[in-house]
């Protein structure tokens, strides 16, 4: 090869160069011929025959919309509102689940109660009498679902069956939705993928469209790798709330003692500005203006948030990337507040933010809407799949 000339780009298959148009429409809202040519790489006469395959299957439609300048093209491709998707979101405290379509809109949603001490046998109960639900929801108005989204705290890191977080069993839940939704394509991800997988589809000018590292404050404090957005596979989930500082401090729900989670999980904030965690929860984000923060607590807030900007420096040193988007009760807080996790990401991570050229972003928390994030997930993984059958081995 001569010098300074660059590498072929490998041929796409027919399921590559599907999932590649889906998932831009789905990160876009939307997107008119030209442009949307232009970002999968494709000549405008091969996208038209994509597109004409698409619309006939029910995946995209295409309106009429003002030309964006004179001469320019009127048809907006879009994804098509009336395709399905059922969500389920396992959080601590309940399973919320429903049906929704490709753009994020839910048409039916509903709760079932976690009991205060859950066993893998009580979760599985919990699944199945929301299966059933969701089940008889989309017999009634005759709704054929396309594809399941499941999102559960903690899934990956040890087996299906253990969870250090909520026991649960996802082998014999997945045998669940085999009975109950046959020949519907289920994923399972955990809850922080979903949620970077919102973000990356919903979330307007989201910061980052390469690789990046996505951090989610919420009940658990968890990370996950954001590679390409066409392929499900680089979505990684990294358990960084689970660092220990040191040999004392508060125990962690995972059994250690001084987990960077244990320190400022929403539990662990709770119990910092001295309010119940179900009332601060009601708050959701009003939480700032509407609890009263001493500078004693204020301090402690900040020496926390430094820590967890520790435990991101330390994840960047083993795995370096530029960019990170934080989500969660920190990306309220005032920018003096932030700062602190900015300077402990700088305290450690090898060189600094400014020489190893790391850019941190706050991204608007996302939990307390389920199951808009699995929602989110399950819309990603149709996309993926090019809208094509899961078993499909289709070649270029």
């Amino acid at each position: 090869m001569t010098p300074g000339t660059e590498m072929p780009e490998q041929p796409r298959s027919r399921r590559q160069t599907r999932a590649a148009i889906l998932t831009h429409l789905l990160q876009s809202g939307g997107s008119f011929r030209p442009p949307l040519a232009k970002a999968v790489r494709l000549s405008e006469a091969s996208l038209s025959r994509i597109l004409l395959d698409l619309k006939a299957e029910g995946l995209i439609e295409e309106v009429r919309r003002p030309a964006p300048y004179v001469g320019g093209p009127t048809g907006l491709v879009s994804l098509d509102g009336a395709v399905a998707l059922a969500a389920f979101e396992l959080t601590a405290q309940h399973l919320g689940f429903g049906v929704g379509g490709l753009s994020g809109e839910l048409h039916y949603t509903e709760r079932v109660k976690l009991p205060k001490t859950p066993t893998v046998e009580t979760v599985g109960r919990v699944f199945r009498e929301a299966m059933t639900s969701l089940r008889d929801w989309t017999r009634r108005r005759r709704v054929a679902l396309s594809q399941v989204g499941v999102s559960v705290p903690g899934l990956g890191r040890l087996s299906a069956s253990v969870n250090p977080i909520i026991p649960c069993d996802v082998g014999r839940i997945s045998d669940m939705f085999g009975e109950m939704f046959a020949g519907v394509p289920v994923e399972f991800t955990n809850s922080v993928v979903a949620h970077a997988t919102f973000h990356r589809c919903r979330t307007e000018n989201y910061p980052f469209n390469d690789t990046h590292l996505f951090v989610f404050v919420s009940h658990g404090v968890a990370g996950a790798w954001m590679g390409d957005p066409v392929e499900t596979d680089t979505l990684q989930p990294i358990e960084l709330g689970h660092m220990v500082f040191g040999e004392g401090g508060p125990r962690c729900r995972c059994g250690h003692i001084g987990c960077v989670e244990a320190y400022t999980s929403l539990p662990a904030l709770a119990e910092l500005l001295g309010v119940p965690e179900p009332e601060l929860l009601q708050l959701g984000s009003d939480w700032v203006t509407a609890i009263p923060i001493s500078s004693r607590v204020r301090q402690e807030l900040r020496l926390r948030l430094y820590r967890l900007g520790l435990a991101i420096g330390n994840t960047l040193n083993v795995k370096p990337c530029h960019g990170v988007a934080i989500s969660g009760w920190p990306s309220l807080l005032a920018e003096d507040d932030r700062k602190a996790l900015v300077d402990g990401v700088d305290a450690c991570l090898l060189g600094g933010r400014q020489h190893a050229r790391v850019s941190l972003a706050f991204v608007p928390p996302s939990n307390g809407n389920d199951p808009r994030a699995a929602l989110a997930f399950a819309a990603f993984c149709l996309a993926c799949r090019g809208g094509m059958p899961a078993a499909s081995t289709e070649a270029a």
